[in-house]
């Protein structure tokens, strides 16, 4: 049959001239044919089939290296055993990208409600869903300190996540405990830091419940407006009459930096779980 130029080749495989050369370099696919006095190289068009074999295991995942042994050694277990490789790999890239499909989806829902929510200083009555938290006690009470306290909270809290090997996606929208006995007798000491995660990627021991409720809950704009804004929520929980049933929760709905001050910005919503009477 008529040679074919590595031209030919290539078009005829919808490959490039320069693929068949480095194959032909690392003697995965070398030319049917070489003239000794040109220096020219043709191939068949029978090694076709074995082009086709290289671009089928390569979309497979497998590499030249792997490629080139199966073909010399015609092994189907060799075959076999990178494909099962390949295949938790592609379950592992599936789980790392459903974390963080998962991550990108809570971000937009706070930056929506960002949008959303009402002004600075607004109190409002809201049902919130149960939530699973991730937290640690960090040993410093948040309320004694300043933002660089606060840092140093949340630096503990990542090296925890990492420690626990958990996806670093969640560092994000993290937040404080301010325990229910505390924040009765306005006793301001939290040394509880949380980030929200998903129940069903974070193992149960690790995880903390909180059930689904009403929340008297106020908006703030500043890290330096908690404390007062938390008293503000307990006159209108004597007011209203509201009874107390939970843990204080001040969760952190969108972060931005503060670039003239140097540090994070936050928008909170600061909640108290209640009761009617």
């Amino acid at each position: 049959m008529e040679k074919l130029t590595i031209g030919q080749m290539a078009k005829l495989n919808h490959i490039s001239e320069q693929t068949l050369r480095f194959y032909d370099k690392i003697r995965l696919l070398e030319p049917d044919v070489i003239n000794r006095e040109t220096g020219y190289r043709y191939y068949s068009i029978k090694q076709s089939a074995y082009l086709d074999m290289i671009q089928y295991m390569k979309s497979l995942g497998m590499d030249l290296k792997d490629i080139k042994k199966h073909l010399e050694l015609g092994d189907p277990s060799l075959v076999k055993s990178v494909l099962r490789q390949k295949s938790l790999q592609i379950d592992e890239e599936i789980r790392r990208l459903k974390y963080q499909k998962r991550a990108i989806e809570r971000t937009l829902q706070s930056y929506q409600r960002y949008e959303a929510s009402p002004p600075d200083g607004t109190i409002v009555l809201e049902y919130i869903e149960e939530r699973y938290l991730y937290c640690i006690d960090a040993g410093m009470n948040f309320y004694d300190y300043g933002i660089e306290i606060y840092e140093e909270m949340l630096r503990k809290l990542k090296e925890s996540l990492i420690s626990d090997k958990l996806p670093q996606i969640y560092f994000c929208n993290a937040g404080t405990i301010l325990r229910r006995q505390n924040l009765e007798r306005r006793r301001f000491y939290s040394s509880e830091i949380f980030v929200l995660v998903d129940r069903d990627v974070v193992p149960e021991e690790l995880t903390v419940t909180i059930p689904a409720n009403t929340y008297l809950c106020i908006y703030c704009n500043k890290f330096e407006k908690e404390k007062g804004y938390i008293e503000t929520l307990l006159n209108a929980v004597k007011e209203k009459g509201y009874r107390i049933v939970g843990d204080y929760i001040c969760e952190v709905i969108s972060e931005f930096p503060l670039l003239e001050r140097k540090e994070r910005g936050m928008f909170l919503r600061l909640q108290i779980p209640i009761k009617f009477y």
